[in-house]
């Protein structure tokens, strides 16, 4: 079995207790196929995380319908097709004069970014994204969050699958 696939059956077991839920209540959707991510990565004019491409060949995220059971924290994981919605909808309407921004090292001074990909969300304008333009002493596809109301953004973890084995840790 694959890094990939075990994370994702760790993470459904956790939900589904967590959760005191089932599978079904996960909404997983089928995995990704490889070519399918040209789309993404021609829109944000940047290589795809191999991680992330091989986490999204086991299941390409969950379906975004109300009561579906969050995989990650209090996230949802959005389809290949939300991730482009999403990243369109950020970029057209995050005002850049918004608000002072306050991010961590290894960020870019910015609210957001183009470089940025949304990978989950918990419903309420947040996301945790990819980052595939890092700052100084940033590491290329580092995670961290995009918070609507607030303009800190810090690393939550230097790859997705440090972010997923981190979120399992903190849940045991």
């Amino acid at each position: 079995m694959t890094q990939a696939a075990q994370l994702w059956q760790k993470l459904i077991t956790r939900a589904i207790a967590r959760e005191s839920s089932t599978e079904e209540n996960l909404q997983l959707l089928p995995g990704v196929e490889g070519q399918d991510w040209s789309r993404l990565a021609e829109s944000i004019k940047a290589e795809i995380p191999a991680e992330l491409k091989a986490f999204y060949q086991v299941y390409g995220g969950q379906r975004d319908e109300i009561g579906v059971t969050p995989l990650v924290r209090n996230l949802t994981l959005l389809s290949l097709d939300s991730i482009l919605e999403q990243w369109q909808f950020l970029n057209e309407e995050v005002d850049q004069d918004e608000m002072e921004v306050d991010n961590g090292p290894g960020i870019k001074p910015t609210l957001w970014s183009p470089a940025w990909i949304p990978l989950a969300t918990n419903g309420a304008g947040d996301y945790l994204c990819l980052d595939t333009d890092p700052d100084i002493g940033g590491t290329y596809g580092q995670v961290l969050y995009y918070w609507h109301d607030w303009e800190n953004r810090s690393v939550e973890a230097e790859s997705w699958f440090a972010f997923i084995e981190l979120c399992l840790t903190e849940e045991e």
